[in-house]
């Protein structure tokens, strides 16, 4: 179950909880609302720490090497011809 899953199992555990008023013979919504949020809650927990362990860079393998560029001026004098 994704973080989206775990969001939506605590907004209908609230609506449960707190937005509704029916009664259910042999069911208590508003049990089934607060279990309902506290695993959603569990969830939304362990996806974040789980997501936490997955975010470490680790550094690349070998190394970057850049290489330098140098121009040189072809202006006739400075390659040694016009001297």
């Amino acid at each position: 179950m994704g973080l989206g899953g775990c969001i939506i199992l605590i907004a209908v555990g609230a609506i449960l909880t707190f937005a509704t008023d029916w009664n259910m013979e042999g069911v208590n919504l508003d049990l089934v609302g607060v279990i309902l949020m506290i695993v959603g809650l569990i969830g939304v927990t362990t996806f974040s720490s789980i997501a936490r362990r997955r975010r470490v860079v680790m550094p690349p393998s070998t190394p970057v090497v850049e290489e330098e560029r140098h121009h040189h001026r072809r202006d006739g004098y400075s390659d040694g011809y016009g001297v």
